[in-house]
């Protein structure tokens, strides 16, 4: 069990245990515009904006995770976002 966990979370760097880190801007962005649209519940144009730049920064941070992710959780993570991302785009209505 512990290869198993020192192989998945294992920082192949730095050696140490990583399974979150700080976030950084294309997280901030998804946090900060999500939140936006959440609280402020804009009409129309303004709403499609912020979900536009909520999930391309999604996109762009589970596609950074997925290529340059410290092991393979992170790795994994990044996957995963890409996924969900994907499948929001392929059930979307016109």
């Amino acid at each position: 069990m512990r290869r198993a966990i020192d192989w998945a979370f294992r920082d192949r760097r730095t050696g140490a245990i990583t399974v979150a880190q700080w976030p950084n801007l294309p997280l901030w962005l998804f946090a900060g515009t999500s939140l936006a649209d959440w609280i402020l519940n804009p009409p129309g144009t303004v709403a499609w904006a912020l979900r536009l730049i909520a999930g391309a920064s999604l996109a762009w941070w589970a596609i950074d995770e997925l290529l340059r992710g410290v092991n393979p959780w992170r790795r994994f993570l990044g996957a995963a976002a890409l996924a969900g991302q994907a499948l929001v785009l392929a059930t979307a209505g016109p």
